[in-house]
């Protein structure tokens, strides 16, 4: 079913936030559909993380509206985005690195049996079940997350988003500062959850990354969206101009093409 008959889980429209007289998101409309990663991609100071943190309840729009699955929703906080299901993996995952994966999956929503003691027992078999969708080749339940590498961290916070019925899932820089083994991990657990209709709003700096994984790219500059791209039908420099120049494809010249490189 292409996209224009398909209801988007999430609609961002016309969201404005401003820190003073800076706008540092200025009028911007983006959606999202099931299964679906889209890039969003921009320079420092780009409105990106602004924009996600509306949609996760960390800060307020100062306007404008968001619809879940069509219908108008206020998320004034946090609480608010998880009950619609939205979940977020910043780049530093906020683990707690001296407890182990199953401490971590069930951190601040701890199972416990009925004399109130933490239920150990029935956290680590939730999270060997979700740990077992998302990556069968994890084995470390019982050591602390200090000592797991970059990749299997990302997918404990990922264990974590997915086991509370994640639907819509921001991604903040999954892969800095990972190398080339942890990167292919992190991408294959990308993968699997677009397999198990997961909508993923992916902030990165790695065009790479967004080409990998992204259906669609969208472009922020100066808080405003230069242009939403299906990734197939245009080339890294052409994401490259609109990050740099603020420019869709069509309005760049071939001389400021060439100054791109």
């Amino acid at each position: 079913m292409s996209d224009e008959k398909r209801t988007p889980m999430v609609e961002m429209r016309d969201i404005k936030v401003a820190f003073g007289g800076v706008h540092a998101v200025d009028g911007v409309t983006i959606d999202l559909y099931e299964g679906e990663v889209v890039g969003l991609v921009g320079g420092n100071g780009a409105g990106k993380s602004t924009l996600m943190r509306v949609l996760s309840g960390a800060h307020p729009a100062n306007s404008g509206q968001i619809l879940i699955d069509g219908k108008p929703v206020n998320i004034d906080n946090t609480r608010d985005a998880k009950r619609l299901n939205i979940e977020t993996i910043y780049q530093t995952l906020a683990l707690a690195d001296n407890i182990a994966a199953p401490g971590n999956v069930f951190l601040g929503r701890e199972m416990t049996t009925r004399l109130g003691s933490l239920d150990d027992g029935e956290m680590e078999k939730a999270t060997r079940e979700v740990m077992g969708r998302l990556n069968p080749n994890f084995t470390n339940f019982t050591q602390p997350v200090m000592s797991l590498s970059g990749g299997q961290r990302q997918a404990v916070a990922i264990a974590r988003a997915v086991h509370f019925n994640a639907r819509i899932l921001i991604m903040d820089e999954p892969t800095a500062a990972l190398g080339p083994a942890e990167t292919a991990q992190v991408r294959d657990l990308v993968k699997q959850l677009k397999s198990e209709g997961i909508g993923i709003f992916l902030i990165s700096h790695d065009i790479h990354d967004v080409f990998d994984l992204s259906d669609r790219i969208s472009v922020m500059y100066h808080g405003q969206i230069v242009g939403t791209v299906k990734h197939d039908e245009v080339t890294t420099d052409d994401v490259l101009s609109m990050i740099i120049l603020g420019k869709t494809p069509t309005d760049v010249t071939s001389e400021e093409r060439a100054k791109l490189h």
